[in-house]
């Protein structure tokens, strides 16, 4: 459309007087002049004329970067157009998502796909596959959700591509799954995992079931930027995709995988009661099923079953969070209930409250929860005779570089591998499909439809067997049935420890203090500062840029000894594979406190991981122990956060 000479003027004004910034103006005319529209037009005409400019900057300041797992944004503004507001939907959803070139919107979806599609295509090309690319789809329960799968369905199917879209939410850890029941050649599904109501998202997945890595990424991200416009002309008929909708059809077969994750059947029969939370999310879909299925009690918190994206019964829909598990404990109480289980909205990331030696429920952290799966079956694989010294060596536990050292320690006294990767699953996926290949190609040319039992024997013959595998973000794994975390898995698995632990009569508490007993005690603390908008973005960049080049020298008096800079220097993990470039510090203090910090890659935050360990006395461990330790990290936060003020005061 053209741009009338009014609104030009308007635009320019607002640059010139500082209140818009210039790459805010120049996508505003891009989006008007390239994809004009009734709503895009009377948006922006709504928001310039209320001088909404804060609004206006954070929707246009960029373009939403498709960057290595795909999109992630707002989806309802902070103000809410009355073009946006349209026909009233049914949860309070606006009629139709944000405008704006940095938004969850259909303009990016639409671009997203058909650069998906497109790198597909001329990958199927050089490749000289046969047949048209197939994707596989699903989302989950957030506002647009459905909408925004749909729409990627058609345009996929449109430009060339067969689809395999579910009928109705279902969890990021199936859509992993389906891409490798399907043998489908890439993956998307639609959410903002435990962001706020207001995110969605869209993540990429290849032909292996894990996120999109080098030089697919790359490959990808060059084909959408490449795009600068939603419209396109569909290909003739009989060129285009079909779109097939499934639902049993995956959740029976994934259902019979997620089974074999339990080790010892008889602790299934236990009376351990469980509370399990969906909080208005896809796990409600499978949990309760599989955990009933094993023979575990299982009671549901039926305030929080439903699908929702409004996630109304919690600030924040993260399982990680004490506020979000509220309710479950409440009908814990009254049930006596000994474990809660809850799972995030896309259901890949677990939170658990357990009943400690005094009665109570008490929340575990993420590397806490971890640490006692890993523990778990890695002893009770060396106990069932399943791994033994002559394979122990083949044996590994994957976990990120800012997961709690526990896990290393587990692993070295076990004669197991410990390889730690950069944050996210995307590198333990990475890890995965490098096992799977590692097997003589004669072997593995089933492995998808190969029992469990007979993929085991294979890695520990020829490759690596993966025990376990988690990041302290309350994400982990323990089969490579999926190739990302998988919270619908690590329910089964944390009822089992839960049940080992009750049937020697002690709680998971206890448990813990066991393992610090024989491994060390080891202490962390994960902490984040949150700098939303374009103003914000641009302030983590600051930080970010500002640690890199002048480290602190001291903290809490302490000395820092080595700085390892991930952007710069070339490192390698313990199986000699170089470690992908990521601005990431890891400062190692004199008393052996160690520091991360990391910008996230899903929300607009800097990150701070804090660790400590202490030898354990033979008297074992007490409780001054844990508060001094802890007491350490918080002044380490302390003067973090004066630090941060400093560099960008």
């Amino acid at each position: 459309m053209a741009i009338s000479s009014t609104l030009t003027t308007t635009l320019q004004s607002a640059v010139s007087a500082g209140t818009l910034l210039e790459s805010s103006a120049a996508n505003i005319r891009a989006l008007l002049a390239e994809n004009p529209s009734p709503l895009v037009e009377s948006s922006i005409t709504e928001l310039l004329e209320r001088g909404a400019w804060s609004e206006l900057n954070d929707r246009f300041f960029k373009t939403l970067s498709f960057g290595t797992g795909g999109l992630r944004g707002r989806t309802i503004g902070k103000i809410v157009t009355a073009a946006e507001e349209g026909v009233p939907q049914a949860l309070g959803r606006p009629e139709h998502p944000c405008v704006g070139t940095n938004a969850m919107n259909d303009f990016n979806i639409s671009r997203a796909t058909r650069g998906l599609v497109n790198y597909l295509h001329d990958w199927f090309r050089q490749s000289d596959l046969p047949g048209k690319p197939r994707i596989a789809i699903a989302h989950d329960s957030r506002h647009f959700s459905r909408h925004f799968a749909e729409l990627a369905a058609r345009v996929a199917s449109e430009n060339g591509a067969d689809v395999v879209l579910f009928s109705a939410p279902r969890s990021t850890p199936e859509l992993s799954f389906a891409v490798r029941f399907t043998r489908a050649s890439a993956g998307i599904v639609i959410t903002a995992s435990h962001n706020p109501p207001h995110d969605n998202g869209y993540k990429v997945y290849f032909n292996d079931g894990a996120q999109v890595i080098e030089p697919h990424a790359s490959g990808i991200i060059r084909c959408v930027n490449s795009l600068t416009t939603d419209r396109y002309t569909p290909l003739p008929a009989d060129r285009q995709g079909s779109v097939e909708t499934v639902d049993k059809a995956i959740d029976a077969p994934y259902l019979d995988r997620l089974n074999t994750l339990l080790l010892d059947r008889t602790l299934a029969g236990s009376d351990l009661k469980i509370v399990y939370t969906a909080i208005h999310g896809t796990g409600g879909v499978l949990i309760p099923t599989a955990l009933r299925q094993l023979g575990f009690t299982v009671e549901e918190v039926k305030a929080q079953a439903d699908f929702d994206g409004r996630f109304p019964t919690v600030k924040s829909p993260n399982p990680e969070n004490a506020e979000a598990l509220t309710l479950a404990i409440d009908l814990a109480g009254q049930q006596g209930a000994d474990l809660v289980i809850a799972t995030d909205p896309d259901c890949d990331r677990m939170g658990v409250a357990v009943r400690d030696r005094d009665g109570r429920l008490t929340l575990l952290s993420g590397n806490q929860i971890g640490s006692l799966m890993a523990w778990y079956r890695a002893t009770r694989l060396i106990g069932q005779g399943i791994l033994t010294p002559e394979n122990r060596s083949r044996a590994v536990i994957i976990k990120t570089f800012v997961t709690t050292d526990l896990q290393k320690a587990i692993a070295s006294r076990l004669g197991l591998q410990c390889v730690e990767t950069l944050t996210g699953f995307k590198y333990i996926g990475e890890k995965l499909t490098k096992y799977e290949h590692a097997i003589p190609e004669a072997l593995r040319a089933n492995y998808r439809d190969l029992p469990e039992e007979e993929t085991r024997k294979l890695r520990l013959e020829h490759s690596t067997y993966y025990v376990f595998g988690g990041e302290e973000s309350y994400g982990y794994s323990g089969a490579d049935f999926t190739r990302d975390k998988d919270a619908n898995g690590a329910a089964i698995m944390f009822a089992e420890v839960a049940a080992y632990a009750k049937a020697r009569g002690i709680t998971l508490d206890v448990l813990l203090d066991e393992l610090y007993a024989e491994f060390g005690y080891y202490a962390e603390r994960g902490a984040s500062l949150t700098f939303e908008g374009a103003e914000g973005a641009a302030k983590i960049q600051r930080l970010a840029a500002s640690f890199a080049a002048e480290p602190p020298k001291t903290y809490d008096g302490t000395a820092i000894t080595k700085v390892t800079n991930f952007a710069t220097e070339t490192i390698l993990d313990s199986e000699g594979d170089e470690i992908p470039k990521e601005a990431m510090l890891i400062m190692e203090l004199a008393d052996g406190r160690r520091m991360a910090i990391r910008p996230s890659g899903t929300e607009p935050k800097i990150k701070l991981y804090l660790f400590a360990r202490r030898d354990v006395p033979e008297s074992g461990i007490t409780p001054a122990m844990k508060e001094e330790t802890a007491a350490s990290l918080e002044r380490l936060w302390q003067e973090y956060q004066r630090d941060v003020e400093n560099r960008l005061a």
